[in-house]
């Protein structure tokens, strides 16, 4: 029979190399590689930019070919989800929370008849609360970094099915 002692230490190693990357997954921003199938590309990038209204939203679509790197938040190493937020607002003076659920726990919702370019949206990819975030542009298109599947940071449709019932709400940061 096994001790206590003798598991612990015929495991550990093993533990530490799950412990790690759990910990990193848990504290990052989106889901990892959701199944996501987008329709894309929705929108060239010079048609969105000429109806983007804030610089947020501009410096958002610069961006758009920029690696999806699960964990990672700036053009150098690539984005997931909330890590492209959190990168585009700290840049334009806005500090937000890393991850997609305290974003959402610390915003306040706009309703959906009042949605603005700029806002956040969060959508439900993992069967659980919010799990992915982008940032509205305008006419239900808006920029994310999707999965690692998609690749890159890219313009989206709510129109398209997927986002559509995964939507759940939008939100709004300070100052933007």
């Amino acid at each position: 029979m096994k001790t206590l002692t003798t598991f612990s230490t015929n495991t550990l190693p093993w533990f530490k190399r799950l412990l790690l990357p759990t910990a990193i997954a848990a504290l990052s921003g989106c889901a990892g590689d959701m199944d996501i199938r987008p329709e894309e590309p929705v929108v060239p990038r010079q048609m969105m930019k000429q109806s983007a209204t804030t610089p947020a939203v501009d410096y958002a679509l610069s961006l758009q070919g920029t690696p999806y790197i699960y964990g990672k938040a700036s053009p150098e190493e690539g984005f997931d989800c909330s890590g492209f937020v959190k990168h585009v607002y700290d840049k334009n003076g806005v500090h937000l929370p890393r991850t997609v659920k305290e974003m959402s726990n610390a915003l306040t919702p706009v309703p959906n008849n009042n949605i603005h370019s700029g806002d956040l949206l969060f959508f439900n990819t993992s069967g659980k609360s919010a799990s992915h975030v982008g940032i509205y542009v305008n006419e239900s298109n808006f920029v994310h970094a999707p999965s690692s599947r998609a690749g890159k940071v890219m313009v989206s449709s709510l129109k398209n099915n997927y986002w559509r019932e995964r939507f759940i709400d939008a939100r709004r940061p300070q100052n933007h």
